[in-house]
């Protein structure tokens, strides 16, 4: 009887270093370059009927949690990507951030998109935060959102950032962080 294969076991003790990254830069065009090479693949071997197109910002850095690089999908499967909540989009977005090897902090600078859903959805996102701002300043009392991810959350961070009367706070564990938003105002002496 033969003895049974072993594993190797790797260490991830340090996550392996981004070539994408330099001096705490992305390294656009050749990100860019390396997501058209992914998707490439990832198209052939899954025979989705969509087309993509990458957009490169030439902003020196991303104006208030804009993307540097901007993936943008069309076609007859276009449906596929953004059912259950653009599922199938963020996944495939996900892992053209974790080949790319990006540490968490740069994954705002990439963002994929599919006929408008996720500029849309982001639309929306910034409309709760104002509307739950004011809401929060009239009535004095918290605001909590769903737990959401944290791109999410930080979008809401970033939108109220310099609003009045306001401040965020993320909250809670996993899949139960949520962003609260508290007002700033001193409550009434009674």
């Amino acid at each position: 009887m033969s003895e049974p294969r072993r594993a190797h076991a790797q260490h991830f003790e340090k996550p392996m270093k981004s070539e994408f990254i330099r001096e705490g830069k992305l390294e656009r065009e050749a990100a860019a370059e390396e997501i058209r090479r992914y998707l490439d693949l990832f198209l052939r071997e899954t025979q989705l009927d969509v087309q993509y197109e990458i957009t490169v910002s030439k902003e020196a850095a991303a104006p208030n949690g804009e993307p540097l690089i901007s993936i943008d999908f069309r076609g007859p499967d276009e449906a596929l990507l953004i059912e259950r909540q653009a599922e199938l989009l963020l996944s495939i977005e996900h892992i053209a951030l974790r080949w790319l090897h990006l540490e968490p902090e740069y994954f705002d600078l990439i963002r994929f998109d599919c006929s408008g859903f996720r500029a849309l959805r982001l639309e929306e996102l910034k409309l709760s935060a104002r509307v739950a701002a004011q809401r929060v300043r009239e009535t004095n009392e918290p605001f909590h959102f769903n737990p959401m991810p944290a791109r999410d959350r930080r979008l809401i961070h970033l939108e109220l950032a310099n609003a009045q009367g306001v401040r965020t706070n993320s909250e809670g564990v996993g899949e139960r962080r949520h962003l609260v938003i508290y007002s700033t105002a001193k409550p009434p002496k009674r």
